[in-house]
């Protein structure tokens, strides 16, 4: 049995879900997001105010699986459309940057061409530090949406064009990410 799964999806005020076939649509303040769930499992929506997921075959490892998952996008929809979901992220390096040109993110992030990313409709960049200033201060920007897979996903492609190195620090990182650093080849001084 899921502990998550079983747990009902408390509805917040301004927030109006409906439920048709294996179609779950959630309406609050910043818009509307829609998830079809797996038919093996059941949802009610009870009185405007509650979402109850429930599992008919628990001895089916699959619908066990999908149980608790189903639950906690549910609830992931019910956050999105009344705050929604932020991601901040930092480019460490010296002449790397960042800037949003004709609906695409343009990295300069030391290779000899520009990196291009179409930005995903539905998701807003909002830029802070355009460029780094030496290795100290980074350049930042975040990403916003009420789509918490979506925002997700973005950040994560956008880290992988340049990941943290751990020796000098440089690469697109997570605001709130901590990187081990190693240290760096020793010489040995004086001659033999």
């Amino acid at each position: 049995m899921s502990r998550i799964g079983n747990k009902p999806v408390d509805v917040p005020k301004g927030v109006k879900v409906e439920h048709a076939k294996n179609t779950v649509k959630v309406t609050g303040p910043l818009g509307t997001l829609q998830f079809a769930y797996d038919p093996c499992l059941t949802v009610k929506v009870e009185d405007g105010k509650s979402v109850i997921v429930t599992n008919p075959q628990p001895e089916v490892r699959r619908n066990r699986e999908l149980h608790g998952t189903t639950r906690a996008l549910i609830a992931n929809m019910m956050v999105g459309v009344t705050t929604g979901y932020k991601k901040s992220l930092e480019i460490y390096g010296t002449g790397y940057g960042v800037k949003e040109q004709g609906g695409k993110l343009v990295l300069t992030v030391g290779f000899a061409h520009t990196v291009e990313l179409p930005i995903p409709k539905g998701v807003k960049v909002t830029i802070e530090v355009a460029a780094t200033r030496g290795n100290e201060v980074p350049a930042k920007f975040s990403l916003a949406s009420m789509d918490k897979c979506l925002v997700a996903q973005f950040a994560s492609d956008i880290r992988k064009v340049k990941p943290p190195e751990p020796y000098k620090g440089k690469g697109i990182r997570y605001a709130d990410e901590r990187l081990r650093r190693k240290v760096g080849k020793a010489f040995a001084s004086g001659g033999a």
